[in-house]
């Protein structure tokens, strides 16, 4: 069963849905089949065990700073795990990358506001800003589903593949101030560095920032 701590389905971990107006997300989502199950089955199993451990915690503050922590943590390790993995690399495929990154700034404007991404060869990061729509703000699990289920057909017809293109389990993280903003702004674009796939952030080809 999915822990607090680690990535999982939108549409578990956001019912009910709250979305305080204006928030910005980061959000992380993969190819099916983009990490080994055994990988999966340890990250889950330490997850549990440091869940357990903060849930303890007598003081409400102390346990969710930890359980924050732990969080990035987990989620430091499961983008690791991708980038070192043996799946799926659709994403290498530059008509295939075209397309997910002509999708992303197609709503761009209307119902979010596009911070910056990197399209990874097994993933994606991804940071927006949803706005609002009449009285309320696009919810952001409807934005990834409508986003998803679109280049997932288009995707699998380029390859001349069916099937799952996507996994449905996603990372998602509120940010919560200017100065988390940078710094995940700075992580996305130094991923492909970070896995050897550019020596400069500005070289790689599927990289976005609004404010380069």
């Amino acid at each position: 069963m999915p822990t607090k701590l680690a990535p999982e389905p939108f549409y578990h971990r956001n019912l009910p849905h709250i979305q305080p107006p204006g928030s910005t997300f980061f959000v992380t989502f993969r190819l099916a089949g983009s990490l080994p199950r055994a990988v999966l089955v340890e990250l889950q199993a330490e997850t549990q065990r440091l869940q357990a451990q903060i849930e303890r915690e007598p003081d409400p503050a102390i346990r969710a700073a930890r359980a924050y922590q732990e969080h990035k943590r987990f989620f430091g390790k499961w983008d690791q795990a991708l980038d070192q993995g043996s799946g799926p690399d659709w994403l290498r495929n530059p008509a295939v990358a075209a397309l997910i990154a002509d999708n992303l700034h197609f709503h761009d404007g209307t119902r979010y506001e596009l911070i910056v991404y990197c399209l990874m060869p097994n993933h994606v990061h991804v940071v927006l800003r949803p706005l609002p729509n009449g009285e309320l703000t696009y919810p952001l699990a409807q934005i990834m589903h409508t986003m998803k289920g679109y280049t997932a057909g288009r995707a699998n017809r380029l390859l001349g593949q069916s099937g799952a293109f996507w996994q449905h389990e996603s990372y998602d993280h509120v940010v919560r101030d200017a100065d988390e903003l940078d710094r995940i702004v700075a992580y996305v674009v130094n991923n492909p560095v970070k896995a050897g796939l550019a020596t400069e952030w500005q070289e790689w080809p599927w990289t976005y920032y609004r404010d380069r």
